[in-house]
């Protein structure tokens, strides 16, 4: 006769497989995905770091797709530093997240503002980046995506977030 000891483990690996199968049925019927933007900004100049892609046009937020296993905060750690040569020196603040129904009908954006950091070495070209650079808040490039601007006006000029981007 099995022991109670036994029979408890068994139904706690039993639970935990049900767990499992649960998240990955969810996973192939309602995938999500996830990205994260840093509002990178310089205090002292009043200026916001942009990036401007090969790939797809207008100035946008540095940040990318958070990878599976990764936390939105080291994913965004690694865009920054691969984006922008930007090191974090204090944890960013959580800013907002936003439904991105023209990326796919389950993607969502978070957006961190970060006001501690360094830059380690300006940005060069290459084949993924194109620019990127400091701008003054008050004279943004031509072409500054409109999801960057409204971002931009929710966290410095108080326009309340919206819950798409």
């Amino acid at each position: 006769m099995p022991s109670a000891n036994s029979t408890e483990t068994r139904s706690a690996e039993q639970i935990r497989l049900r767990v499992k199968l649960f998240h990955l049925w969810h996973l192939f019927r309602r995938p999500l995905t996830l990205g994260v933007r840093g509002v990178v900004f310089d205090g002292e100049q009043r200026a916001v770091f942009l990036v401007r892609h090969t790939y797809v046009n207008g100035w946008h937020l540095p940040g990318g797709g958070v990878e599976p296993g990764e936390t939105m905060f080291s994913a965004l750690a690694r865009e920054l530093s691969e984006e922008g040569n930007i090191r974090l020196t204090a944890a960013p603040e959580l800013k907002s997240v936003h439904f991105n129904r023209r990326a796919s009908r389950r993607d969502h954006v978070a957006i961190y503002l970060i006001t501690r950091f360094e830059q380690t070495e300006p940005r060069k070209s290459d084949l993924e980046i194109a620019e990127a650079r400091f701008f003054p808040l008050d004279a943004l490039p031509s072409g500054t995506t409109e999801g960057t601007r409204r971002r931009l006006a929710e966290i410095f000029e108080g326009v309340a977030p919206s819950e798409d981007w």
